[in-house]
């Protein structure tokens, strides 16, 4: 029995682990540490964990003692230096390896040296560089989230700088450099994954810091500058640029690499064929067959849309029973248009449809794409991953509407097909094709757009709705369902807060959504804010408009909420016919609305809703801001039928460039002449103006 556990205590050790205290772990990311189980173990004095942490990046390979000696103390050895580092090993080894009996198997020594033997995942730096590994495999799959949470791990490895106790041996600068770079390595993927789930501000903040810690690493800076186009501060990721060629000039008399200067002329031009994956795409195609890989569900609830579901669900049921149906989703972009064919996607994998999507554009921003490339082949090459094979060879020479038919009536399959807008018109004439050629089958094809009314695809939907198609156009969602989510947040549902809410994302889902992620406090009211995705896409659609619909609506958002038609033509000199078109293409923007209020306007009006309108003004500065106030002041003031609150607040935020002819305005009252003499300092900023 004695030897049988004098057996168990020698395995026990040979890896460095106790199995009665725990696992032993090395760390190197920081000061170096040896911990078995949940202890911290005693390696004595620097020299002595010097001396660890050289066999330890040498995993495993023996090292001569003439060398550890050159190692810790260069080339002013002692008399004694190899006396000491025998002592070193012989203290290391009775704490490393207590229960040995005999000769040590964690540190051995043999005619070539001394050698750390243990298991390569027991190192924190190997177990680091692992997950890093995992963490590109995970995000070359699109899963951003799984990526995250691995990367979340492997950094929280580190400590402080690597091999700190070591950090002035000549010895450990090549790994530390190693470590480091792949340190940077990891905090450029952590801001690629912010960048990628739109949280801009975090991404801008992680690369801000990657920048300062490597001030000539290029990758870092275009991190940054593309982190900061995404947010909307093109001027601040083009200064970046200036500052990081200066920088590289006068360091190494070196120019920005070919890469970097396009990615430079792309954020002057807003070029969209190199400034992409900006934010958060879909992928291009998912598929979920009878293997039993169903799409994830999604847990944000789905409001305000139980009749689009419904019929989606009786679109599944008729295809379920051998009929091939036709659906189209319509809505503007943050709609739902997504949200629902995933919900579809999910119902019709667990009733055993193959699943097989296409998307139609890569996305550049939340309201921008570029065309897809080939999205027949996306959708071929997606139905044939269920595990069946590709049929006879003569198939190879069958042209694709035959593919498409053979591929989709092979099994019950579900197709959704999204931003079918974005798709060439060669997929367009396939699927038209397509309408007339499927069969009746275990067939439901699901295509998602912007606008049921696109031209581009004109000739599809008129086909279409020729064959009795479910047409599903998706309305904002109402005060009642922003109470819902509300709930759903664990929230108040006051219905007033509801309907501050719903006003201010004019019920559209995802602005909504982006709202529900702020604070309470900071979502409606004096201390509200524009969430950071929401911001990022407003100053992307004013990016792609003309500079006078930009001027146009930078008085409009000075003069107030709804748009004062007759004052914008009068102070941009411009006649209604030329006015007109400019404030059509800020509707088609989505930064404009038109709206019948029943008690301000009964007629109707635009109206700039409050985000955007935020957006717009934030775009001012202090001395443009007040040359705006000040200009729509001058014109109200010639009206001579201002309302007297409305003069008041722009003569206010005007300040030192206000008009100050009393005799203009003397008529308006003493609200306007107070605040005209009043200094703007004493007074709080405009509405929006914060």
């Amino acid at each position: 029995m004695r030897a049988f556990c004098a057996n168990i205590s020698r395995e026990s050790g040979r890896d460095g682990v106790n199995s009665t205290e725990g696992r032993t772990t090395y760390r190197l990311l920081g000061p170096v540490e040896v911990q078995r189980g949940d202890s911290t173990l005693d390696l004595g004095p620097r020299q002595r964990r010097v001396l660890l942490t050289r066999l330890l990046i040498e995993d495993g390979r023996p090292v001569p003692a003439n060398e550890l000696c050159r190692s810790l103390w260069h080339d002013g050895q002692p008399a004694g230096a190899m006396s000491s580092v025998r002592a070193h090993i012989s203290r290391l080894r009775s704490v490393l390896d207590p229960v040995r009996e005999g000769r040590s198997t964690v540190l051995v020594a043999d005619s070539a040296g001394y050698a750390l033997k243990v298991p390569r995942d027991s190192r924190d730096t190997a177990t680091f560089e692992d997950s890093l590994h995992r963490v590109r495999g995970a995000l070359k799959r699109g899963q951003l989230f799984a990526a995250q949470r691995e990367l979340d791990t492997a950094l929280a490895l580190w400590r402080d700088e690597a091999l700190k106790d070591a950090a002035d041996y000549a010895f450990a600068a090549p790994e530390r450099s190693r470590l480091n770079a792949a340190h940077q390595d990891a905090k450029e993927l952590q801001a690629t994954i912010l960048l990628q789930q739109g949280d801009l501000e975090r991404s801008i903040e992680v690369a801000e810091g990657l920048v300062l810690s490597a001030p000539l690493r290029e990758s870092s800076w275009a991190l940054l500058m593309r982190a900061l186009y995404a947010a909307g501060r093109s001027v601040e990721a083009l200064r970046r640029y200036e500052r990081f060629r200066g920088m590289l000039a006068e360091e190494l008399g070196l120019d920005p690499s070919p890469g970097l200067s396009r990615l430079h002329t792309a954020i002057l031009r807003h070029d969209s064929d190199v400034l992409e994956g900006l934010l958060p795409s879909p992928a291009a195609t998912t598929l979920s067959a009878g293997s039993g890989s169903a799409p994830v569900p999604v847990t944000e609830p789905l409001v305000g849309r139980d009749e689009e579901t419904a019929q989606l669900a009786a679109v599944l049921s008729a295809a379920a029973a051998g009929r091939t149906e036709w659906a189209v989703i319509s809505g503007e972009p943050g709609s739902g248009k997504t949200r629902l064919l995933e919900e579809m996607a999910t119902k019709a994998a667990a009733e055993g449809f193959a699943v097989a999507r296409v998307g139609g554009g890569q996305e550049l921003s939340s309201h921008r794409k570029v065309l897809g490339g080939r999205p027949v082949a996306q959708l071929l090459g997606t139905l044939r991953q269920d595990g069946g094979d590709a049929g006879p060879e003569g198939h190879m020479e069958e042209e694709p509407l035959d593919q498409l038919v053979r591929e989709l009536t092979r099994a019950p399959t579900l197709c959704l097909i999204d931003d079918l807008d974005w798709t060439p018109p060669d997929f367009h004439t396939l699927l038209l094709r397509l309408v007339d050629a499927l069969p009746d089958a275990h067939v439901a094809i699901v295509c998602a757009l912007r606008n049921a009314d696109d031209p581009s695809a004109s000739g599809l939907l008129s086909a279409l709705a020729r064959r009795g198609t479910t047409w599903l156009p998706l309305e904002p969602l109402t005060v009642a369902d922003v109470t819902e989510l509300l709930a759903a947040h664990g929230g108040s549902a006051a219905p007033e807060e509801a309907a501050l809410l719903h006003r201010r994302a004019v019920g559209n889902p995802f602005t909504l959504g982006e709202l529900l992620r702020l604070p309470p406090e900071r979502r409606t009211g004096p201390a509200a804010r524009v969430p950071t995705a929401v911001r990022s896409a407003v100053h992307a659609r004013l990016a792609e408009l003309s500079e006078p619909v930009r001027t146009m609506l930078r008085y409009a958002a000075a003069d107030g909420e709804w748009l004062d038609i007759g004052l914008l033509s009068e102070i941009q000199a411009m006649p209604l016919h030329l006015l007109l078109p400019l404030v059509d293409a800020a509707v088609a923007a989505r930064l404009l609305v038109w709206e019948a209020d029943p008690e301000e306007r009964p007629a109707g009006g635009y109206r700039f809703p409050e985000l955007p309108r935020e957006v717009v003004l934030s775009t001012l500065t202090p001395s443009s801001r007040q040359l705006t106030h000040a200009a729509l002041a001058r014109k109200l003031i010639d009206r001579g039928d201002a309302d007297p609150a409305r003069l008041a607040r722009h003569l206010r935020v005007a300040g030192p460039t206000a008009p100050a002819t009393e005799p203009r305005w003397a008529h308006f009252g003493p609200e306007a002449r107070t605040s005209a003499r009043t200094p703007s300092h004493t007074h709080p900023a405009a509405p929006g103006c914060h």
